[in-house]
Parts: structure tokens; C-alpha cells; sequence
């Protein structure tokens, strides 16, 4: 079983680097839910789904009339810990062995109670990462609150992606620290964009060798998918580092 969460500072490339770690797993012939977690991010895009079959996904926690009948009924009481197994396959879209599921944002708290809404998404967090015998990629914002303390002792590791500056690589402290805090055993690294050797010189400054995961340099090639003029995202350079860091996380993960 291999459960991973991606997060990092907003534009580093998290979404890029989930999308190729679920096709790779994919490859070879795993099950992967490939999990939309970030409000912002363009998970089902990067994974080849069509615009017109992605503007049809509604994010799970818009969907009231199911989180309704889930968390029993639309009064004050509701269910913590709502049935949710049959979400995971109804609301998912099936990419070859990759299942996608987009989730929309924990809601705020504020003039209306999202408890109900929350407590739904948490229980499909929960389901994925606790109870499926599954790969499961989380692609997550910067921060991790689709995590509860519970659900992140599930949670095998947790890739923080960072960009060569101050502010990419103090967010990733934070979200480092954020997952310690939760009980992930291991959080790595993965520096991306890299451009020349000073910028690698940077990020080798700011986290040890055991930190680093992987240093992915910045490759022209992702524009041209960012454009539409490629399909696969594991191209160029890129699919060459991340085959590299798959082979790495894939030595170390639980049997």
C-alpha cells in the first residue's frame, strides 16, 4: 500500500508531479486514485481527461443532496462518520487503472456551518487513505487540511514540492513541520524549476541530503503540455527525473 500527499507552495508544480507519480504506478499495474485535493489545481487536466468530461465533475463537497443523504438526513444532528465507500467509486472518473476524484476545499468557518459538508469530505479522506488496499495520491494546497490527525498516520509519505526561493522553500518548511505535527513519519522533498547551478546550490543549502527527495530542472518541454501541443506529461527531462524518484519511493514503500 502506497499513500501519498503532495503539497507545496502555490504554481511550484504539485499538480505535475502527482499526475506523474499516479501514471507511473499506474504503469505498472496498480490500482491509483488520483485525488484532487486543491481547489486551484488542474489534477484531471494533467492526467489527460478531456475539458468537456472534467466540466462534469462536480467536487464532492458541493454535492448537498448526497452529503444529505450520507450524513443522515438535513437536520441538526448528522452522522461523524457517514458511509462513503460506494463515493469513491460512483463519483470517480476511470483514466485506465487510475481513478479520478476531485474533492473541492475543506469549508471555512464563518456565518454558516460546514460541519456537515467537512465531516463528509473527511470520511472520504478517511476511506482512501485508511481503508483501501490501493494506491492513493493526494494532491493537495499548500496546506494539508484534508488531513486529520487520524487519517495522517495512514498517510506513507508526504512530498512537499518547492521551487529555488525564499518564500517556495519557507512554505515548505511550514508544511513540513504541519505534517510532523500530524504524525507522518516521512516528509520529503522534491525540488522543481530548477534552472541553473546556483539554484541547486540554494536548495541543497536549505535541506539535507535525507530531505531531498529529488531536484527536477526546469524542462521546456512541460510547455508545450501546458499549451495543449502535448498530451503526456511524462515527457522530455521530466519523465526521466520522476521515473527516478518513482524508483526511489517505490524501493521504500510498504510491501
Amino acid at each position: 500500500m502506497v499513500k501519498i500527499a503532495v503539497s507545496g507552495k502555490g504554481g511550484v508544480g504539485k499538480t505535475s508531479v502527482s499526475a506523474s507519480l499516479a501514471k507511473l504506478f499506474a504503469r505498472e499495474g496498480r490500482r491509483v486514485y488520483a485525488v484532487d485535493a486543491d481547489p486551484d489545481a488542474s489534477l484531471g487536466l494533467a492526467l489527460g481527461i478531456p475539458d468537456d468530461i472534467l466540466a462534469k465533475v462536480i467536487p464532492l463537497i458541493d454535492m448537498e443532496e448526497v452529503i444529505k443523504k450520507k450524513s443522515a438526513g438535513g437536520g441538526l444532528f448528522y452522522s461523524l462518520n457517514p458511509d462513503v465507500d460506494d463515493i469513491l467509486d460512483e463519483y470517480s472518473i476511470s483514466v485506465g487503472n487510475i481513478r479520478f476524484l476531485r474533492m473541492g476545499a475543506v469549508k471555512p468557518g464563518g456565518s454558516a456551518c460546514y460541519c456537515r459538508e467537512n465531516a463528509f469530505l473527511f470520511s472520504v479522506v478517511d476511506s482512501l487513505i485508511l481503508d483501501k488496499d490501493d494506491v492513493v495520491i493526494l494532491d493537495m494546497g499548500a496546506g494539508i487540511e484534508h488531513l486529520t490527525r487520524g487519517t495522517s498516520k495512514g498517510v506513507d509519505l508526504m512530498i512537499v514540492v518547492t521551487e529555488p526561493s525564499k518564500t517556495s522553500v519557507q512554505t515548505a518548511r511550514v508544511v513540513m513541520q504541519l505534517a510532523k505535527d500530524l504524525g507522518i513519519e516521512v516528509a520529503k522533498v522534491i525540488a522543481n524549476k530548477i534552472r541553473s547551478p546556483k539554484e541547486e546550490a540554494f536548495i541543497q543549502e536549505q535541506f539535507t541530503a535525507q530531505e531531498l527527495l529529488g531536484v527536477i530542472r526546469f524542462d521546456d518541454d512541460l510547455l508545450d503540455v501546458a499549451l495543449g501541443n502535448e498530451a503526456d506529461i511524462l515527457t522530455g527531462a521530466f519523465k526521466v527525473t520522476m521515473e527516478e524518484i518513482y524508483t526511489r519511493i517505490s524501493a521504500n514503500s510498504k510491501p
